[in-house]
């Protein structure tokens, strides 16, 4: 099976895309990272969209976003990223690499740890302060002058660069050693889970997404992630669930965070039912 194989489940006619554990692929991880992820999405949130604002656009300003909510310290005492939210998000850059080329997520992660670095290859650590995980899409930014407008797109070039600087850096340079240990057990469940969880997915997933998965790989990465977080690692389903829904803000577009954020749910729910009746079953078996 080649890399761009797509799989039928059993009881779907609809494409899922799976990994290939083609073991002798090969990968530049020195190259950039796929785009989708290391641009902000500010003003660009996908592929399938094209710039939010112009120079030209004068309307009534929206009314901004709310704060966001404030997290734990991102930065551990040796300078590198110490959050579960930097864990997930190398997770996912990882599982849509390797569903993009082919590979296992985990030997594509641990090739990437040990690639050498380029001659004379310097990182900014203070890149890392700069970056912001939280740095979410949003409505169509609106200006009132061109000016305001060529500001706004000069400090959307200046936080995309931070974040190809960060994404696209050796992952000992930038994540803590906790960080990356969870990043591998993300990514060990998710290939233990991969293709239970692809039936589930063309379950609760809507038509439109199992009709055009090429196009939603990024989307599925993060349910497979976040199921995989859920049903392996046991990580509470609230939490789970919200960094999700965060995840599909930051680096998907259109209904991504509502539709993830459903279709968890539902997994939870059938989840939570379908250990009630195996515990429900235990007992009855040690009555009888």
């Amino acid at each position: 099976m080649d890399a761009n194989s797509l799989l039928c489940s059993s009881n779907s006619s609809k494409p899922h895309f799976i990994f290939n554990f083609n073991h002798s692929s090969s990968c530049q991880f020195l190259t950039p990272l796929p785009t989708k992820l290391l641009i902000n999405s500010k003003l660009l949130s996908s592929p399938r969209t094209s710039l939010r604002t112009s120079a030209l656009t004068v309307e009534k300003p929206l009314d901004k976003p709310s704060e966001p909510r404030e997290m734990l310290p991102r930065i551990d005492k040796s300078g590198r990223f110490c959050s579960p939210r930097a864990a997930r998000e190398l997770a996912l850059l990882i599982a849509y690499a390797a569903c993009l080329e082919g590979s296992d997520p985990v030997r594509l992660f641990e090739r990437r740890m040990n690639a050498r670095r380029e001659p004379g290859y310097e990182f900014d650590k203070d890149s890392l302060l700069k970056y912001n995980h939280m740095s979410f899409g949003g409505p169509p930014v609106t200006t009132e002058t061109v000016e305001e407008a060529d500001e706004l797109l000069r400090n959307n070039e200046k936080e995309s660069a931070i974040e190809a600087e960060v994404l696209s850096a050796p992952p000992k340079l930038v994540y803590g050693k906790l960080i990356l240990r969870f990043t591998r057990k993300l990514l060990v469940a998710v290939v233990d889970k991969w293709d239970s969880h692809v039936l589930v997915i063309d379950k609760v997933a809507p038509p439109n997404w199992k009709n055009e998965p090429a196009g939603r790989i990024l989307e599925l990465c993060i349910l497979h992630l976040a199921m995989s977080e859920i049903a392996v690692l046991g990580t509470r389903h609230q939490i789970v669930i919200n960094e999700a829904v965060d995840l599909a803000k930051r680096f998907c577009d259109g209904a991504a965070p509502r539709i993830i954020n459903g279709c968890l749910r539902t997994f939870v729910k059938d989840l939570e039912g379908t250990g009630i009746t195996q515990a429900s079953e235990t007992a009855q078996e040690v009555v009888s």
